[in-house]
């Protein structure tokens, strides 16, 4: 049984928790959190843009600590999930590492590529895993694209699309704020990027072009240069003005044998999607695989079911690694560079 302890009880905090309960092997036994209501396990207020609002929340088999510093001493803990805001991410993240302790940080990783590395040599220096939770590939269409692509059966990879808009987001006060949030590239755009890293590597340089808003990036287009000149990646990414759009994702990957489509949204409060994911093979066949029903927590315990893998086998996930998060940062960051320079911009 792997003992868990989550530090920060907000939305993320409270859609963790619920994951945990649909895992074996994994048991909460402690909690850090500075809101005394919460920390006393009310979390009615607790609403997010997926998912059941917050409950009432039976604590009493958990030590409750206001202070992180008590959360990562205590000996019963094996691994902290961090659910904190992302410029809190790296300091709790070594703090955890040099307790001993195992980490599981949400994305993203951390606001800064200096950050990101101290938090893998901290990992190292431990000899603990360093987990990031980079949920995307397990959604549903997602992850039947990972399958599909590693299965082989319909060739190689030659590149794809990707899109990921959101409406602006006016109940987040620090969303825009590079020490904050991090703006949409750190906030938004970083699951395509983590993506993209994932299944094609790490690109050469990126040509973007966008609008700044402030010191961070509100909307671009990217192209990713690899050394291999068949493969080629795109991505659109950021906020819109129209708020009658609320978010919409998706994308299309293509290979030698088929193309792999898929997009949803929200359009005035109302999720849809636009397009199933579609398998277009070489035949002239448009196959729609069935991925059962939806659930927004699935996606979150699959995740963490990835998490407990990695920390029982020793082995760092090929998927949610402290490396492959930080190389998606550092793409982010190099993509604003391009966009601040109107120019390529080397990774």
């Amino acid at each position: 049984m792997i003992k868990i302890g989550i530090a920060g009880i907000g939305f993320m905090g409270w859609i963790h928790y619920l994951a945990y309960q649909r895992v074996n092997g994994a048991r909460i036994v402690a909690l850090c959190e500075q809101n005394p209501k919460r920390l006393a396990g009310d979390w009615r207020d607790i609403q997010g843009n997926f998912g059941p609002r917050g409950e009432l929340v039976d604590v009493s088999r958990m030590r409750c600590y206001p202070q992180l510093q008590d959360l990562c001493g205590d000996p019963d803990v094996d691994l902290i999930d961090i659910c904190l805001p992302p410029s809190a991410h790296a300091a709790a993240a070594v703090l955890a590492l040099e307790h001993g302790k195992h980490v599981f940080c949400e994305k993203p990783m951390a606001l800064t590529v200096a950050d990101c590395q101290r938090m893998v040599r901290a990992a190292q220096a431990a000899g603990r895993q360093l987990l990031i939770g980079h949920v995307l590939p397990m959604f549903p269409e997602y992850a039947q694209a990972r399958k599909l692509i590693s299965s082989g059966k319909h060739g190689r990879l030659l590149g794809g699309h990707f899109k990921r808009v959101i409406s602006d987001p006016l109940w987040l006060k620090d969303f825009y704020d590079p020490r904050g949030c991090g703006g949409p590239l750190l906030d938004l755009h970083i699951h395509d990027a983590h993506f993209i890293r994932f299944l094609f590597g790490m690109p050469q340089f990126v040509i973007s072009q966008g609008r700044m808003r402030g010191e961070v990036v509100e909307y671009c287009n990217t192209m990713f240069e690899f050394a291999d000149p068949q493969l080629v990646v795109s991505a659109t990414s950021g906020v819109i003005g129209q708020q009658g759009r609320s978010f919409t994702h998706g994308f299309e990957i293509h290979l030698e044998k088929a193309t792999l489509v898929y997009e949803s949204g929200v359009f005035g409060g109302e999720g849809r999607t636009i397009i199933p994911l579609t398998v277009l093979d070489s035949r002239g066949k448009a196959v729609t695989p069935d991925l059962g029903s939806p659930d927004a927590i699935d996606p979150f315990a699959a995740e963490i079911k990835e998490v407990l893998k990695a920390i029982r086998s020793g082995h760092p996930s090929p998927i949610l690694g402290g490396d492959l998060a930080r190389d998606a940062i550092v793409l982010a960051h190099r993509q604003t560079a391009a966009v601040q320079g109107r120019k390529r911009v080397r990774v």
